[in-house]
């Protein structure tokens, strides 16, 4: 009775091993497909990261955040977080004086079509047209960052079912010759006991 438990048990690791298995390459698969595309879609953008003298014109703490990525291409989520956050934001708020893409929209809709005429109205259109398209591209790369994360996250995955199936796997085998030796003992037990009766 203990051997048939103990190989129903083994059994039950081995499949669940296989299945980890499984989980683990469909892991291992979306994470390098989803690393590929987060390349190859930044690639595409051609965007170097700031280096000299557009580092230096930065805060302190920007161009820390900048500094490792300095004069490569920007290919990697967190380049891509970095450039958004420390690069494209500065320059907005530094634009709009810290005001929001809705702000500054806000304050040109509101404009008279005398008042959008004026300079002041021109300069507020170009103002709201950069903080659109700066907040597009910010946006973007953000949603490169995400996606990039995701498959790091689900590359670690990946390594966890691994290891959990070569584990599972192990111990499976383990039990099923445990069961066999049990099964034998109980045989020979078996076997010598009418041999002892006589």
């Amino acid at each position: 009775m203990r051997a048939s438990f103990d190989r129903l048990i083994s059994w039950t690791g081995i499949l669940l091993a296989i299945l980890l298995f499984v989980a683990g390459g469909v892991l291992l698969y979306t994470s390098n497909f989803i690393g590929n595309e987060v390349k190859t879609q930044l690639d595409m953008q051609g965007i170097t990261m700031p280096q000299g003298a557009a580092l230096e014109s930065l805060p302190p703490d920007d161009k820390a955040a900048l500094e490792p990525y300095a004069g490569s291409p920007m290919d990697t989520g967190p380049e891509a977080k970095a450039y958004a956050d420390h690069y494209i934001l500065v320059h907005l708020n530094k634009a709009s004086g810290g005001k929001t893409y809705e702000e500054v929209s806000g304050e040109y809709l509101a404009m008279s079509p005398e008042q959008k005429a004026t300079p002041e109205g021109l300069q507020a259109a170009q103002l709201r047209m950069t903080m659109f398209m700066g907040n597009t591209l910010r946006g973007l790369l953000l949603y490169g960052y995400a996606f990039a994360t995701m498959g790091t996250i689900a590359g670690y995955a990946a390594i966890g079912a691994f290891i959990a199936a070569v584990i599972l796997l192990v111990l499976g085998i383990l039990g099923l010759r445990h069961a066999s030796r049990l099964e034998r003992a109980d045989n020979a037990a078996a076997g010598s006991a009418p041999a002892a009766a006589v």
